[in-house]
Order: C-alpha cells, then sequence, then structure tokens
C-alpha cells in the first residue's frame, strides 16, 4: 500500500467551498486504497474515516505568534491596524508566518514515510506550500496543488487586483512552480492558465478535479421554503462582486411575465451571503408572490446538498468575463444530482468544456432574453415530464469519481 502525506490548512467543511473539495479529495484517495495521513490547521479536532489526521497545535512561543500577538492586542485596544503595513515589508502576515512555521515544525518531526506528499490550499492561503518548501528532502514526491490562480493579480478580468505584497507572493508562487517535482489544478483551464505566468506548470501539471464522494443521506429536513412540488431553479453560492445575479434574475423575472400561468409553480432560490452592489434588483423583485427566495447566509452543507438533490434545476453563476478557468466546488454534487443545470458564464469555461460546448442551457450572465429563453423552455420540459429533467453524463460521475483518481495518482508514484 502506497503512502500518501496530505498537507492542508482546513478540513472544516463549513469553513469554506475550498475545504469541502479538499476533503473530497483526501475522502477518495481513502478509497482509493491509499494509506493517508493528513497534517492539517483546523481550529477543532476533527476525523475523516480512514486516514490518519493530525491536528497542528498553534506554538505559542514562538517569535512570530507573540509579535502578531501584540499586533492584535494594538488592534483591539486601541483600533492601530498594522498587518498592511507588516504585509508591505515582509510580503506576508504574522499569522501566515506563524502557521506556516507550526506545520514546518510538525512535519519535521513526523516519521512518516510518503511516496507522495499533496499540499493542498484553500482561497488565497498556501501556508502548506511555503512550509513543503522549508522539508527539501520530499520536494522529489511532492504535488503542489493549486485550487484557484495566485496571488489575485494572476485571477483573469474582473477578479484580478494588485495586493502591496504582491511580489514576495509572486516570488512564493514562483518558487513551489519550480521546486514541487508536480503540480495539481482541478480543471485544465487553470493549468493552461497558471501555465502562461509559471511555464513548468506546464510541464509538471495534473488534473485532478474536484471530487465526487458518496454522502451519506441522513435524512435532513428540507427547509419551509422549497416546494418540492414547484419547478424550482436553485443557485448555491455566496453572490459578491463580479458574481452578478442581476441577469438571472431579470431573466428569471421575464419568464414569468411572458408565462403568468407559471407564477403559482416556480421558485427561483439563492442561498449565499449577497453583496450590497446587488440590493437594488432584490428590492425591486422582493415579494412578488413568493417567485424569488433569497437566503442572505450560508446554510449547512448537508441541507444544501440534499436541496442540490431535491430541486428542478441547479444553477452554475461565474462572473462577466472573457474566460473562466475554475471549476466550482458545486459541480461534482451538480454532476451527482443528475438534474440539468442552467450554466451562466463565459463561453470559454471549464464548467461548459466539461458538458460539451453544445451543451443546451448556457448563456452569458447578463443576456437577459437568452436566460429568459432557456428558462422558459427548462420550464415547459418539466411541465411535459417532471421525471425526465436529468442531465444524463456517466462519463462525468467517471471523471470526477475514485477510479480516475487512483489512476492519475498511480501514474505519479510509478513514474
Amino acid at each position: 500500500m502506497k503512502n500518501i502525506l496530505v498537507v492542508v490548512d482546513s478540513i472544516n467543511q463549513e469553513d469554506s467551498s475550498g475545504s469541502k473539495c479538499n476533503v473530497a479529495l483526501i475522502i477518495n484517495l481513502v478509497k482509493a486504497g491509499y494509506s493517508v495521513k493528513v497534517y492539517h490547521h483546523s481550529r477543532k479536532t476533527i476525523l475523516i474515516e480512514g486516514a490518519e489526521c493530525v491536528k497542528i497545535n498553534v506554538d505559542k512561543l514562538n517569535l512570530v505568534y507573540v509579535f502578531g500577538g501584540f499586533l492584535r492586542f494594538l488592534t483591539k485596544k486601541f483600533n492601530i491596524v498594522t498587518t498592511p503595513f507588516i504585509e508591505r515589508k515582509i510580503g506576508f502576515s504574522p499569522a501566515f508566518l506563524s502557521d506556516v512555521h507550526d506545520f514546518t515544525k510538525a512535519l519535521k518531526k513526523d516519521a512518516f514515510n510518503p511516496d507522495l506528499v499533496i499540499t493542498l490550499s484553500k482561497a488565497a492561503s498556501f501556508r502548506p506550500h511555503k512550509a513543503l518548501l522549508n522539508i527539501k528532502k520530499w520536494h522529489s514526491k511532492w504535488l503542489a496543488y493549486v485550487h484557484d490562480p495566485f496571488p489575485f493579480h494572476f485571477y483573469p478580468k474582473p477578479y484580478d487586483f494588485l495586493v502591496p505584497s504582491y511580489k514576495y507572493k509572486e516570488q512564493l508562487l514562483f518558487d513551489f512552480a519550480n521546486k514541487a517535482a508536480y503540480s495539481g489544478f482541478p480543471s485544465l483551464l487553470l493549468k493552461e492558465w497558471m501555465g502562461k505566468f509559471a511555464p513548468n506548470f506546464l510541464k509538471t501539471g495534473v488534473v485532478i478535479p474536484h471530487q465526487l464522494v458518496e454522502i451519506e443521506n441522513k435524512k435532513v429536513q428540507l427547509p419551509d421554503f422549497f416546494d418540492p412540488n414547484k419547478f424550482s431553479l436553485l443557485h448555491a453560492g455566496s453572490l459578491f462582486g463580479e458574481r452578478n445575479p442581476v441577469g438571472l434574475i431579470e431573466g428569471f423575472f421575464k419568464f414569468l411575465e411572458a408565462n403568468p400561468e407559471a407564477k403559482n409553480t416556480t421558485q427561483l432560490i439563492l442561498i449565499g451571503s449577497i453583496s450590497e452592489n446587488h440590493s437594488d434588483v432584490f428590492e425591486k423583485h422582493k415579494n412578488k408572490e413568493g417567485n424569488l427566495i433569497s437566503i442572505n447566509k450560508s446554510l449547512p452543507f448537508n441541507t444544501v446538498y440534499q436541496l442540490q438533490y431535491s430541486v428542478s434545476i441547479n444553477i452554475i453563476l461565474e462572473a462577466k468575463s472573457d474566460i473562466s478557468p475554475f471549476l466550482p466546488g458545486k459541480f461534482p454534487h451538480c454532476v451527482a444530482a443528475n438534474k440539468k443545470m442552467l450554466v451562466l458564464g463565459p463561453e470559454n469555461s471549464e464548467t461548459r468544456r466539461l458538458l460539451g460546448s453544445d451543451y443546451d442551457y448556457w448563456s452569458e450572465i447578463d443576456n437577459v432574453t437568452l436566460i429568459s429563453k432557456l428558462i422558459e423552455k427548462l420550464y415547459f420540459e418539466w411541465k411535459a415530464n417532471p421525471n425526465e429533467m436529468l442531465l444524463n453524463k456517466p462519463e462525468l460521475l467517471d471523471y470526477l469519481g475514485v477510479n480516475h483518481l487512483k489512476k492519475i495518482i498511480d501514474k505519479i508514484i510509478h513514474e
């Protein structure tokens, strides 16, 4: 049995979509038959069945931690915010460097003999990667996974922006791109995108998509706002900034205006925090016979998971851009739910690449007329036969599953 060491910020699935994806990968590594040990810096003890999970303790005697504590005291007591100044000078916050110290200290003491070491990122945090740079003996068996573009100025527009410490973060990327034997990406487009900035990714990169895992059905009670007898469209995920729901909402109500008989049998459900920039469209359409249901917060993972299986249509909503190299974390769940998806985003996107360029239910996010027509088409298909609203993409189930993952990892380990 081959040994795999996974180093990850958090395995708490409730704290971010990135953590959900990372946990799914660990679960499937275990199911693929590997001996898996996980070092994590979650704030609580968490277990993953079949894996040895080690929670890294905070070294409070570390001088960087002590210094960070002093800065936190200044902020709390005197409202003196120093972190931006510190990051401009040294590139990273004291909290980041303290966590890297904790990772490095714990890993150097470990007697585990891995055949492969995988560092997983979470949003803009690459603490595990910076820690592995300090452990040269593992560089020849290191796979550095890049969940999202890094740093922020390497994002595609409109997400890109320059942080004051960008040069330090850029150097971190180049360091692990050049020193890790392998690199991993959830999508082919992301691998190609990051390869423009760090060409070594094109040599070492493998595509390891977000994993589909079987989740035990715990008979979660669905929220009262959901009506299983209605034609329901669900978007689960925050609606901040560039992920603009205006086109979706306007298109939905344009559909209802053209088809007034649908008002009593249709609901659009949006779950996740909403940017104040989008508040006008919600204000405009609120209380219109209960057709728009907006939950301006996150709901528990199991509740959202069951909703994705129960609604008529799942929605993927991305930013207005020339390219979307991201594979949404919820994509595997939507595929497993086997419900048709309404995909709103750029023509050049990983989601559309996987579904196929001939996938019918796709639009740019601001094409209100087309979105309205797509919802109308889906509605009448549902009305004709609600049990036939199926995605039917078995090849994607295989692509996102354990067997495909095992083929990728086995090839790396046996090289």
